[in-house]
């Protein structure tokens, strides 16, 4: 009894187990259906083949396949399995898309003949299928190498014979095919890396956006805050979608620099007391820039309003000397066409 208890022991300890027959079945189908070419991928340079695809091949789990592996990893260098990078699988997913958006512009009749654009097409067409959409864990992936020796880590009929096939379908793939698939690739992963700064970009800008100064509909200025009441007002005048008018009694060349920041579809008039020197400037400026018009005030005003489209600003002082006193700018209820009517 001893020795053969032995025995058993021995058995048990040089059992293989990573036999494919071994593992459990999930798949009955027919070989010859399947067209391996469109199970081949291009990864960073390299024809491979995904542990799903090669599972379903097999008629086993993925899990179980690469479990199998595992035990026997030291068979398996970078150079015949690597895991994808997320990057990576969001590409091969991807590729699908590419190819319908290529198709739209008839890109591929002018790259590939008909019988290289079927294999191509076929080759990212299984995506469709969802196959590994949802996976926990980044897929691996096997090169030619890798799958060959799957042969001798399955030991099983099936792996033989589909590894047989799948050696001569990495043999049938056109190098061209392999070419522009990597290609396509590279496109995928420029729009992706050109997304993201997109991204990154309106961020920044966003960011700029909420830390300026917000435009109140009331904005006092201290004495001697020049600067601030006159970029207040600057960005009043580059607000314009339409129209801008200034009423003042009192206007020189400043003005005109101030409204020649409005955008080029915006008018500009200037509603005015007649003064010599300011018309001399005028017809200058109006010679070389866009033309800012001019409507002689028939009485003297007090106060001083600023209308930007359907806007009106009354303001404390002419806009040539805001902040070198105090003085405030206050958005009013009233209608532009009502103070206009006034004049």
């Amino acid at each position: 009894m001893d020795k053969q208890s032995n025995k058993k022991k021995k058995v048990k300890k040089t059992e293989v187990v990573t036999n494919c027959d071994q593992l459990p079945q999930v798949i009955n189908h027919d070989l010859v259906n399947i067209n391996i070419e469109s199970l081949i991928r291009i990864i960073r340079g390299q024809k491979v083949m995904l542990d799903s695809d090669l599972a379903m091949l097999y008629g086993v789990e993925t899990r179980a396949l690469n479990q199998a592996v595992r035990r026997n990893l030291k068979r398996f260098p970078d150079d015949f399995m690597f895991q994808v990078t997320k990057e990576e699988w969001n590409a091969l997913r991807s590729q699908i898309v590419t190819l319908e958006d290529l198709n739209s512009q008839n890109v591929i009749s002018n790259i590939l003949e008909n019988q290289q654009e079927g294999v191509l097409r076929s080759q990212i067409a299984t995506l469709k299928n969802g196959r590994g959409q949802h996976r926990k864990f980044l897929p691996y992936v096997f090169t030619r190498n890798g799958i060959g020796m799957l042969s001798s880590v399955l030991r099983s009929e099936t792996a033989v014979e589909v590894n047989i096939r799948i050696m001569r379908a990495f043999t049938a793939i056109p190098d061209i095919v392999n070419n522009n698939a990597l290609m396509m690739q590279r496109i995928l992963h420029i729009e992706q890396h050109q997304t993201e700064t997109d991204e990154k970009v309106n961020q920044i800008i966003t960011t700029i956006e909420n830390r300026l100064p917000e435009q109140l509909p009331e904005q006092i200025f201290a004495t001697g805050c020049v600067w601030d009441a006159w970029a207040y007002v600057s960005d009043l005048v580059r607000s314009a979608k339409k129209r801008i008018v200034l009423i003042d009694n009192f206007v020189d060349d400043r003005v005109l620099s101030l409204l020649d920041k409005r955008a080029d579809h915006v008018e500009a008039t200037i509603h005015s007391r007649y003064y010599e020197p300011f018309q001399t400037d005028l017809k200058k400026h109006n010679e070389q820039y866009r033309e800012v018009l001019f409507v002689q005030l028939p009485q003297k005003n007090h106060d001083r309003f600023l209308i930007i489209d359907d806007d009106a600003y009354l303001l404390g002082a002419s806009v040539k000397d805001m902040g070198a006193g105090m003085c405030a700018v206050t958005k009013m209820q009233v209608s532009p066409e009502t103070i206009l009517q006034l004049i």
